[in-house]
């Protein structure tokens, strides 16, 4: 058992999936009984054939194309389908996703943003866009992320109603682009030629948020032609949709031992006192006196301070307040030159709008050492310690209170054009040629910080006792009164004060592809196909800061905290918290502070006096917080395949597949920032070749039997911040800090097998078993090697005349082993048609998907001891189920989606072994009324449990890090087909 998981508190039962998995196979033998007993038709009844030219609409529809698909496919594949002409099944695509086998989402503010499949998460897993590789990325909050620098796609960018088609893509083969451990997902929008004939749709809803009360308009359109007896056709779907939500809760940032930052005061007499300055056997501080040595306090600092103890780091509470704008555009122009060619134009744009503003009342003595007024000062007057280490009750004195409020503008823009040729050259040739650009713009033009402050407060407490999650926190001051705040401009020694934070950023991401395949008919039996591929890849991160965010101006003549602040109210609802917790407290008022200091004018409004409170300018390599999101990393690919394809018999059943290899070049620079000269770029370049050969097969075993088997090499290129060569050089020492573009990718080898059993019509049964073999992994360790192995510029040696061969401790990510990954899933689908009259409109789709995984964890970039784990965001178990109901008018479903707790970062940080997310249970529901047979409304409901963001430290000790909701949100709306 791995040691995330010791604590083991579960929702769901997996016995209840083994139960529905059990259900499903009676009802699978039910139904195949039930259709061989049917009677051939008599005269005058309809026949099978007659049967097979019912139309099937609306979700029941959906679910028999991508059955369709799945079915038909070489390689094993999911896919989900639109519903009907522009309307997919779920609002969001990433929660469409998590109703596939083996794939599970992250959320931010309570909506989908990544994807993890089959234990892999989005680093491993590719996007493409019609056929051509995106990336998409979104800022976010600090407990998701933050701003996205990596690979992974952000799907919230995207509206669901833009796409008609989204496959889930689990083995490789050679003509599919490398560049996935886990999956390769294509996102597929709606052409001209798909419809054939005019075709037009609208729709609109209000969606309403129980937690905000917000009430929020989406609306959406599609409007598709065809000319010239079909030689021409053009399509256009516009969807917009604005959201406003607010998301509450407790958090910790993270929980660290006693002893950390130099522990608390001790009592009079009592060792280890602290040795800070000011200190002495009186005083913990200057002017702050030391605990008298009384038995109670003894007791209670010797509680707090035994060995393996641990407290929340800043405890508090917190309100966001989130505002969402998305509009989005696709576009199609379609064009048969002649009756072998056709020429398609596809354009897709989407922004992303968004303000985020987020209210803290919180205690920051806990994570500050002495030269900064904290715990070294703090006096434990009472505490209680649980039975896994936790400072659960604490009761304290020199306590420093902070109100912070954070406010962020956050933009994402997304562009692609892409162009799409297929062309028969003869009777046996046919080529595809494409090319396109893709680009994701994200902007940050706006994250400000601004913090209110109280210091030395006593009879300050929390407790966790009643509620591991939302203690109980006691402030000994009314925190509604301007009176009791303070604007610190200049503090005092040995603490800190007031804070302004300015901190814009950004990150492009730019594709350019271009690609051609040939296709060749040997036979009935075999297919030749070959490609070749160009790639070039494009990203850039800036960010700028204040370099003294910790020194602010003081407030003019005349001005008060009233005038630089405001309140709010009715925080907690649906919470939770214990009664006498705040409800509400005075927060400063960014836009009154924002005038007052004109804080954005990037400018030093008193010459002469730089780095003095009124210095806000803003700096990027110069200022050493922000240098390290100050990079840029170009990847150029080329490569090629060869694919046989074939369909025949194999003892008589059909066998089908395709056998290939796969090369791939790639060329990386990166572009980095050295803390020498106040800033020193400098330019890595790197190259490594991959030979990937795939098998697929798919044996017809019986007539509704089909067996899967899928082997590959894969690879995936390493995180984009592990590339950054910027870092720290320091030649006296002989130490580096860097990230490393010399890296090799991650690589694996992988085994797939299946077996689907379609036992009645439009039903499935499936059995799927995978398996592995991750070959190189990527961890920051500590190495001895010599300066000429890094890729640095070697004239950092010059002024001090070292030799290139000079050998430095460098710490940086290295390839490191990897470890196996296995799991299996099982996928149940049925249409309970063979059910009597009003039953027969239901149906059923459960899956369920286990995986595991070990992976060698470094304790420390300088430790030889190592921790046997799951790969980060790894969930061991998750299932997801289905129950709907459809006829001719009315339809009706309720999904639910649980996903295992897993690990986010490993080693966690402050001595906690793990830091992961707790498991959750998504349930959301949909109706939909036909009144006419073009005229429709709907109601639907999401996170109907209001699930929270449980997120924890340290396996054993299960210690709250994020405690977040963001309540139910419901649509009610309409839709008209012309």
């Amino acid at each position: 058992m791995s040691m995330h998981r010791q604590y083991g508190r579960k929702k769901t039962p997996v016995t209840i999936l083994a139960a529905s998995i059990g259900l499903a196979l009676q009802f699978a033998a039910l139904s195949a009984s039930a259709q061989a007993q049917q009677a051939p038709a008599t005269e005058g009844e309809p026949s099978g054939e007659d049967l097979d030219t019912i139309k099937v609409t609306g979700f029941r529809a959906s679910l028999i194309r991508a059955l369709d698909e799945k079915r038909d496919s070489a390689e094993q594949i999911d896919a989900i389908v639109a519903e009907d002409i522009g309307k997919f099944p779920d609002q969001n695509l990433a929660e469409s996703l998590q109703r596939i086998p083996g794939v599970s989402i992250d959320r931010d503010a309570g909506e989908g943003r990544s994807i993890t499949v089959r234990g892999l998460g989005p680093d491993f897993t590719r996007v493409r866009l019609n056929g051509m590789e995106a990336l998409s990325t979104t800022g976010g909050t600090d407990s998701s992320g933050g701003a996205n620098r990596g690979r992974g796609f952000d799907f919230n960018v995207f509206a669901s109603e833009l796409f008609s088609n989204l496959t889930v893509r689990k083995t490789q083969s050679a003509e599919i682009d490398e560049g996935s451990l886990g999956a390769t997902v294509d996102l597929r929008a709606g052409r001209p030629f798909d419809y054939r004939e005019f075709t037009a749709t609208v729709s609109g809803q209000m969606s309403y948020n129980d937690l905000s009360g917000d009430w929020d308009p989406r609306f959406a359109g599609l409007i598709s032609n065809v000319w010239a007896d079909g030689r021409i056709g053009a399509a256009l779907s516009v969807a917009y949709s604005e959201r406003g939500l607010l998301e509450e809760g407790f958090s910790a940032v993270r929980w660290e031992p006693s002893s950390a930052s130099g522990g608390f005061c001790s009592p009079v007499g009592v060792t280890p006192a602290s040795t800070a300055p000011g200190s002495s056997a009186a005083n913990c501080a200057t002017g702050i006196a030391r605990p008298a040595n009384t038995a109670s306090n003894v007791s209670a600092y010797n509680t707090a301070m035994a060995p393996g103890v641990f407290h929340p780091r800043l405890p508090r509470y917190g309100r966001l307040r989130h505002e969402q704008e998305r509009t989005g555009v696709t576009g199609s122009l379609q064009f048969k030159l002649t009756d072998d060619t056709t020429l398609s134009v596809d354009a897709l744009y989407s922004k992303l709008e968004a303000t985020r503003q987020e209210d803290f009342l919180e205690t920051i003595s806990f994570s500050r050492t002495a030269a900064q007024g904290g715990k070294p000062q703090t006096e434990v007057v009472s505490a209680e310690v649980d039975g896994r280490g936790n400072l659960v009750y604490g009761v304290f004195n020199n306590v420093d209170v902070r109100s912070e409020s954070r406010f962020d503008e956050l933009e994402t823009t997304f562009t692609q054009i892409g162009f799409d040729l297929q062309t028969r050259l003869s009777d046996r040739l046919t080529m595809n040629a494409q090319a396109g650009r893709s680009k994701s713009e994200f902007r940050n033009p706006i994250q400000t910080t601004v913090t209110l402050d109280i210091q030395n407060v006593d009879g300050y407490a929390w407790d966790f006792r009643g509620n591991d999650r939302t203690p109980a926190i006691t402030y000994p001051f009314d925190v509604n009164s301007p009176t009791a705040w303070q604007w610190i401009s200049s503090p005092a020694a040995n603490s800190t004060g007031s804070e302004i934070r300015v901190r814009p950023l950004g990150a492009d991401n730019e594709f350019q592809n271009a690609k051609v395949n040939l296709i060749f008919d040997i036979n009935e039996t075999f297919a030749l196909k070959a490609g070749l591929v160009w790639k070039e890849y494009d990203f850039e991160t800036f960010e700028f800061r204040r370099a003294n965010e910790t020194r602010v101006p003081g407030l003019p003549a005349g001005v008060s905290v009233a005038d630089i602040t405001r309140t709010f109210s009715g925080f907690g609802s649906g919470l939770g918290q214990p009664r006498g917790n705040a409800n509400g407290w005075l927060i400063p008022d960014l836009n009154a502070i924002a005038r007052l200091f004109n804080i954005y004018c990037n400018c030093d409004p008193t010459p002469g006096t730089s780095g003095d409170g009124d210095d806000f300018r803003l700096g990027s390599i110069t200022v050493g917080n922000a240098r390290g999101n100050n990079f840029a990393v170009t990847e150029t690919d080329q490569g090629g395949y060869v694919q046989l394809d074939f369909d025949t018999d194999f003892i008589g059943r059909r066998l089908r597949g395709n056998v290939g290899v796969r090369y791939a070049s790639t060329e990386v620079a990166a572009i980095g920032y050295l803390a020498t000269g106040g800033g020193s770029q400098v330019v890595v370049k790197n190259s490594y070749t991959d030979t990937l050969p795939s098998l697929n097969l798919a044996w017809d075993l019986t007539d509704d039997l089909v067996l899967r088997f899928g082997a590959a090499k894969v690879m995936a290129r390493p995180q984009l911040p592990s590339l950054n060569p910027g870092g720290t050089v320091n030649t006296t020492l002989r130490t580096i800090t860097t990230g490393n573009p010399l890296l090799d990718p991650f690589r694996a080898t992988t085994y797939d097998l299946s077996a689907e059993w379609y036992f009645g019509e439009n039903a499935l049964l499936g059995v799927s078993l995978f398996y592995k073999d991750i070959d190189t992994y990527i961890q920051t360790l500590r190495e001895t090697r010599p300066y000429n192995t890094t890729g640095l510029p070697l004239e950092l040696l010059n002024p001090v005349g070292l030799p290139a061969d000079t050998p430095f401790d460098i710490t940086s990510p290295v390839n490191t082993p990897g470890g196996p990954l296995k799991g299996f899933e099982i996928n149940y689908q049925q249409p309970f048609s063979f059910l009597p009259g009003f039953w027969s409109g239901f149906g059923v789709l459960i899956n369920y998907t286990h995986v595991e995984s070990e992976i060698d964890y470094a304790i420390s970039p300088t430790s030889s001891l190592f921790v046997t784990e799951n790969l980060v965001n790894l969930s061991p178990d998750a299932w997801n189920a289905t129950l709907y109901y459809e006829n001719k008018r009315f339809s009706a479903r309720v999904s639910g989606s649980y996903r295992d707790d897993y690990l986010q970062v490993v080693p966690g940080r402050n001595n906690n072994d793990v830091e992961g997310k707790r498991e959750t249970f998504n349930v959301d529901a949909s109706l939909k009324y036909s009144i006419t047979d073009n005229f429709s409304v709907t109601l639907e409901g999401i996170n109907l449990t209001d699930e929270f963001n449980d997120q924890f430290v340290d396996s054993s000790g299960d210690r709250a890090s994020v405690y977040h909701h963001t309540g139910r949100q419901f649509f009610v709306g309409a839709r008209y087909s012309f």
